[in-house]
């Protein structure tokens, strides 16, 4: 698997070469058109050659992210309603420009350095041995004179080595090559902030309207059950003094009723604040708490539980139910049979995996389930990511930034 991750990374390092011959030649393109604004031809050119240096960009975010996991924020919108101006005063243009000018020299030779590790590697191992005696005597491979036979094998293994050297450093080229993509790309931290104070703001009017649905819940709860329970137990405990002179036996049923609605009210009370905050939650921490919610489900569930130590008790409680609420989905709407849960945190972010076998298709945009399960992560600054093909099977991942605060006292 490592191996073939490797070669499928020197393949994206060869294509996003290729790619930064694109960019120069669009960067190229808008610069001309630059070049034009005094004489005014360059107005018409700029829009279009504009928007085709977005679209390059923003391809090459959405490579960043699929490729090495390195997520570029976007800039906003060109303003390409024949706008020249517009455009010019966005300074996510004049980002675009730089990278498409900087791509091809810094990141083009980035991710060429891999490839010229295996490509002379390849001459050496797969050309050399067969054309070394036609070469004559000043024939050598990197520091290796070709003039005999042991020769010959020195280069073969040594480019061997090349070839493995540049195989083994495209993984870790190509993420770098992402980090630099998002150092160039990246949204202005003007408009980061814009966008987190309104992300900020919709988390908070998010949060207020959970708490207050929360709250609504528990007191309907409370209003039909526990508190019902306890209004009929008076009454009858009142019954029950009144006849306790006149008839003692009666007196003796309605007083063993009072102990049975009792034990139900304190059921109730118990059901309620497990919906609150589970008691094994508090207890144990967040892998207990899993291990005891698969075990109520009837579905085959699978809990691998990876955490080094508690988590803070709020972002515990968020995930916990988030996890309910994905069980409860894949056996709602998924048929799932079985399901495997996945609990990780590597350092900086808990990760929380939820794979089962149903029948696929899940879309957030049709299910208010998966609505609120993004809302109640976003809270937390939280993101949730579904891949759920037609057909299955259904992975929802769960991302919390957080750190460890204590050591584990949970017996995983």
């Amino acid at each position: 698997m490592r191996s073939k991750r490797a070669l499928a990374a020197v393949g994206r390092c060869q294509l996003a070469g290729l790619l930064a011959v694109a960019v120069s030649a669009v960067g190229s393109l808008v610069v001309l058109a630059l070049l034009l604004l005094p004489i005014g031809a360059g107005f018409r050119l700029l829009v279009p050659a504009a928007t085709a240096l977005r679209a390059l960009s923003d391809r090459s975010r959405a490579r960043a992210a699929r490729w090495t996991g390195t997520r570029i924020s976007l800039p906003e919108p060109l303003g390409v309603s024949g706008n020249s101006r517009a455009i010019l005063a966005e300074e996510g243009f004049w980002r675009d420009l730089a990278w498409a000018w900087l791509e091809p020299w810094l990141g083009g030779f980035l991710v060429a350095v891999p490839l010229m590790f295996l490509w002379f590697g390849a001459f050496g191992a797969l050309v050399q041995p067969f054309v070394w005696q036609h070469l004559g005597p000043g024939n050598w491979y990197a520091f290796v004179p070709v003039s005999s036979t042991p020769t010959m094998l020195a280069a073969l293994a040594l480019g061997v080595g090349f070839m493995v050297a540049g195989v083994s450093m495209a993984p870790g080229i190509l993420r770098l090559h992402g980090r630099w993509t998002r150092l160039l790309l990246s949204a202005p931290r003007r408009t980061e902030l814009t966008r987190r104070i309104a992300q900020l703001a919709d988390t908070r009017a998010q949060a207020l309207d959970v708490q207050a649905a929360e709250l609504r819940r528990i007191e309907r709860d409370l209003h039909d059950g526990a508190q019902a329970r306890l209004v009929a137990l008076g009454m009858t405990l009142d019954s029950a003094t009144r006849l306790l002179d006149s008839d003692p036996s009666a007196a003796r049923g309605l007083l063993l009723e009072v102990g049975e609605t009792s034990a139900r009210a304190l059921e109730d009370l118990r059901n309620l604040v497990h919906g609150i905050h589970p008691p094994v939650l508090a207890d144990r921490g967040l892998g207990d708490a899993v291990r005891s919610l698969a075990l109520d489900s009837f579905l085959d569930v699978h809990v691998d539980v990876r955490l080094a130590g508690r988590l803070p008790a709020p972002v515990e409680s968020a995930a916990y139910f988030a996890i309910g609420e994905t069980l409860a989905n894949a056996a709602k709407h998924a048929g799932a049979r079985e399901v495997g849960i996945v609990l990780d945190h590597d350092g900086l972010r808990l990760r929380v995996s939820v794979t089962d076998d149903g029948r696929g298709g899940a879309n957030p945009a049709k299910g208010s389930g998966l609505r609120g399960l993004q809302r109640r992560l976003e809270s937390f600054d939280g993101v949730l990511t579904l891949d759920s093909p037609p057909g299955g099977p259904t992975t929802a991942t769960m991302e919390i930034p957080c750190v460890l605060s204590s050591p584990k006292t949970s017996s995983c």
